[in-house]
C-alpha cells in the first residue's frame, strides 16, 4: 500500500476513498457552472479572466489583463479603475434592488436587524463621510478590531469607498497582537466597540485597544461602537461611532481607484517571528472573489439565503462575507455569537429561521457538531439547505458524510474548498452541478486556476502519488506581497521552487487514481515513520472513520526505533459509551487505523481527551500536542481559544497509553 522512499515519493499516499456523489439532474440543469467553463478557461486563460472581470462595474476599462513581467509581483487588469464598495452596494440599489435584504444580522443575545441594500448604501456612505472628516483617505491604513456586528462590515466598505486600506484584527486577539499589527502598518485610525458578547456574557474589548494604542504613536483617533453598554475608560483620542457617524450625510460619491490600488492588509501568523501582513489589491481580488462566490456556491441572488459562519477577522470573512457575496447581490445571514449559545442547536435554529439555502463552515465545527450528536440538527427543519461548503483545513471523509447526511438531508452537494489568506479566494473546489463530489477531496483547480502536486524536484507526481501543492500560474486575487517586506515574500512563497517559478503553498497533497487532489495538511505536520512520510491528515481521517470518534489530532513524537512514533489525541462522539476510552477500546482504535491505512500508520499511543487545543479560528495547534507527546514543558498558549485545555490534556497523559 505504501511506496518506498526510494521511489521519489514526497508523501506516502495511504488512505483510499471510493465513494462519489454525482449531482442530481435537476441540480445540474440549473447550475451556474457548466462543464464548458473548464474548456473555456483552458482555451484562453486571459480572455476567461477578462470575462469574469466584466461581471463587475468598471469606471475605466483595463488595457491589459495580466502583467507578469515583474514576477512574482503581478498586475491584473492594468489601467482599469473601479470602486470596490460601489460594486458591492450602490450598483445593486441603482439596478432597483434597494429593498432587497443584504444582511440578516443575528446578535448573540437574540437581537436582530434586517439591513437592505438601500440602508447599507446609506450606512456605508455615512461611515465614509466620517472617515473623510477625520482626514482618512487613499493610502491610509485603518485597523478594525470588532465583533461580528453590522458596523464592522460598514467600516470595511467605507474604507474601500474612500481608498483607505483596512487591517481587520480578530476580536479575540490580545492587546499585544493588536499593537504589533497597528504598528507594522502604521494605522492612523482604530475602529472598535465597548465590548462583545461571548457565550452569553458581555466581555470587554476596548481596554485591549487602549493598551495597544498606548504603544502605537501612529494612531490619531479611535472610533468606538456602543454594543454592550459596558462602562469604558475614555481617552483623548476616542469618539463614539453614534456621535460621529450618525450625524454625517448619507450621500457620498465614491471615487474610482486603480485596479492595483491596495484594498486591505490581513495579518497571518508566521511559524516564527512577527506576523506577515498579506497585501491584497482591488480589481483582481474582487474579480476572483465575485467569480468564485457565483460559481462555487451556485448563488442565485433572487432566491438564495447564504450564510458563511466565519469571522471578518479571517480572510474567509473578507472574501465570503463581505466582498464575494455583496458583489453578487446576496441576501445573507451574519451571526455574532458562538454555535452553542444559548444551546447546541443555535446554528440550526438560525438556518430554520431565515431559510438558509447555502451554508459555509469549517471542518472543526462540523466535527464539533458530530461530537454533540446527530439528534440536535434533527430537531430543526433544514430542508431549505441546497449547497454546503467546507473551508479552513482538509475535511476528513467521515465528517463530510456526516455533514451531508445530517445537515444536507443526504442530497445537498458539498463544496470542499482549498485556498489561503495569501490566495485571496477559492482556488481548488468541486463545482456543484458539474463534478461528482468525493468525501474529503477538494478535487480539482477551478477554471482559470493552475495547481498541481509535485515532488522535491518540482516534477509533477503521477496519479496515486503524493507531494507538495504548488500554483503554477498567476491568479487575479493573489497577494501582492508582504507589507513592507519584499524579501520575506520572495523567500516564504517563491524560493522553494524558484527554478520552476511555482508558488509553494506550504501544504502537502496527493492525487488519487482519478487525478483528483486531496489536501494533506501543512508539510510541517508530516511524520517520518520508519522512512515513510505520512500525513497527519490521513491518520486523523482513519481515526474519525471509527463510529466512536468525533475528532482526532495526530502528531509525530520522537521514537528511538522508528524515528517518529504516531501519537493520537481523540475526542469521542456523544453516545460513544462509558467504556469507549478503556484499554480494549483503544486497542480497537489502533487496529482500526492499521486496517484502514496499514500497520505502518498504527498509533504508538492514543489518548482520549475532552477537547483539543485550537486557535480562535479553529485550527488545531499540533505544536502543543507534540510537547505533551514528548513530555516537554508546554509552549506558548496565548493564541489558544481556551488555554485550560492543555492542563486537562497533560493531566490525562498516562491514561490512554497503550503498547503492543
Amino acid at each position: 500500500m505504501t511506496q518506498s522512499p526510494g521511489q521519489g515519493q514526497a508523501l506516502d499516499n495511504l488512505l483510499t476513498e471510493s465513494r462519489t456523489f454525482p449531482p442530481s439532474d435537476e441540480f445540474a440543469a440549473q447550475a451556474n457552472a457548466q462543464p464548458a467553463l473548464y474548456e473555456e478557461a483552458k482555451a484562453d486563460r486571459e480572455a476567461f479572466w477578462a470575462k469574469q472581470a466584466e461581471r463587475l462595474h468598471w469606471d475605466t476599462k483595463w488595457t491589459q489583463v495580466l502583467d507578469w513581467s515583474d514576477a512574482p509581483f503581478a498586475k491584473w487588469f492594468v489601467g482599469g479603475k473601479l470602486n470596490v464598495a460601489y460594486n458591492c452596494v450602490d450598483r445593486h440599489v441603482e439596478s432597483g434592488h434597494g429593498d432587497q435584504v443584504a444582511i440578516h444580522w443575528e446578535g448573540e443575545p437574540g437581537d436582530s436587524r434586517a439591513i437592505t441594500y438601500g440602508e447599507l448604501q446609506r450606512e456605508v456612505s455615512k461611515a465614509a463621510n466620517a472617515l473623510t472628516s477625520l482626514g482618512i483617505g487613499a493610502e491610509d491604513r485603518v485597523a478594525i478590531y470588532m465583533p461580528m456586528i453590522p458596523e464592522a462590515i460598514f467600516a470595511m466598505l467605507a474604507c474601500a469607498r474612500v481608498g483607505a486600506m483596512h487591517s481587520v484584527v480578530f476580536g479575540g486577539f490580545s492587546a499585544e497582537a493588536l499593537r504589533t499589527r497597528i504598528e507594522d502598518s502604521a494605522c492612523r485610525l482604530v475602529i472598535t466597540t465597548d465590548g462583545q458578547y461571548r457565550r452569553g456574557t458581555p466581555a470587554p474589548l476596548k481596554p485591549a485597544v487602549d493598551e495597544a494604542v498606548a504603544g502605537a504613536p501612529s494612531v490619531e483617533k479611535v472610533i468606538v461602537v456602543k454594543r454592550t453598554d459596558t462602562e469604558v475608560a475614555w481617552m483623548d483620542k476616542d469618539v463614539w461611532w453614534h456621535e460621529l457617524v450618525d450625524s454625517q450625510s448619507d450621500q457620498h460619491t465614491p471615487e474610482a481607484f486603480d485596479a492595483e490600488h491596495p484594498l486591505f492588509i490581513l495579518y497571518t501568523s508566521g511559524t516564527t517571528g512577527k506576523p506577515k501582513g498579506i497585501l491584497h489589491t482591488s480589481g483582481g481580488y474582487l474579480t476572483q472573489a465575485s467569480y468564485t462566490q457565483h460559481h462555487v456556491f451556485d448563488l442565485k441572488p433572487d432566491t438564495d439565503v447564504y450564510w458563511c459562519t466565519a469571522d471578518i477577522g479571517w480572510v474567509t470573512g473578507h472574501s465570503y462575507i463581505v466582498y464575494g457575496p455583496l458583489s453578487n447581490r446576496v441576501t445573507q445571514v451574519v451571526y455574532e455569537g458562538t454555535p452553542n449559545t444559548p444551546h447546541e442547536g443555535r446554528h440550526w435554529e438560525i438556518v430554520q429561521k431565515y431559510g438558509v439555502s447555502i451554508y459555509y463552515t469549517a471542518p472543526t465545527l462540523i466535527r464539533t457538531f458530530m461530537k454533540w450528536g446527530a439528534e440536535i440538527p434533527a430537531k430543526f427543519d433544514l430542508s431549505s439547505l441546497r449547497v454546503l461548503g467546507s473551508v479552513g483545513e482538509p475535511i476528513n471523509p467521515e465528517a463530510w458524510i456526516w455533514y451531508r447526511e445530517n445537515v444536507g438531508g443526504g442530497k445537498a452537494p458539498i463544496v470542499d474548498t482549498w485556498w489561503q489568506t495569501e490566495t485571496g479566494a477559492i482556488m481548488i473546489s468541486p463545482l456543484p452541478g458539474v463534478v461528482s463530489t468525493k468525501p474529503g477531496s477538494a478535487q480539482r483547480p477551478l477554471p482559470g486556476i493552475g495547481a498541481k502536486v509535485v515532488n522535491d524536484e518540482g516534477v509533477e507526481v503521477p496519479h496515486g502519488g503524493g507531494g507538495y501543492l504548488v500554483l503554477d500560474e498567476p491568479w487575479p486575487s493573489m497577494l501582492r506581497g508582504i507589507w513592507g517586506d519584499e524579501e520575506r515574500y520572495r523567500e516564504t512563497y517563491w524560493s522553494r521552487f524558484a527554478e520552476q517559478g511555482f508558488y509553494f503553498a506550504g501544504d502537502g497533497a496527493k492525487y488519487d487514481d482519478d487525478g483528483d487532489i486531496w489536501l494533506l495538511g501543512r508539510v510541517d505536520d508530516v511524520m517520518n515513520v520508519s522512512g515513510h512520510r505520512i500525513s497527519t491528515t490521513e491518520v486523523e481521517s482513519a481515526l474519525v472513520s471509527h463510529p466512536t470518534v468525533a475528532e482526532a489530532a495526530v502528531v509525530g513524537a520522537s521514537d528511538a526505533t522508528t524515528g517518529q512514533g504516531i501519537v493520537a489525541f481523540v475526542i469521542l462522539r456523544g453516545g460513544a459509551g462509558s467504556d469507549a476510552g478503556g484499554a480494549d477500546a483503544i486497542k480497537r482504535l489502533r487496529d482500526h487505523v492499521a486496517k484502514e491505512i496499514g500497520p505502518i500508520a498504527k498509533p504508538r499511543q492514543i489518548m482520549v481527551v475532552p477537547e483539543l487545543p485550537k486557535t480562535r479560528s479553529g485550527k488545531i495547534m499540533r505544536r502543543l500536542l507534540r510537547d505533551v507527546a514528548e513530555n516537554r514543558a508546554v509552549g506558548d498558549v496565548t493564541t489558544l481559544a481556551d488555554s485550560s485545555v492543555m492542563d486537562l490534556i497533560s493531566a490525562g497523559l498516562q491514561s490512554g497509553k497503550s503498547e503492543d
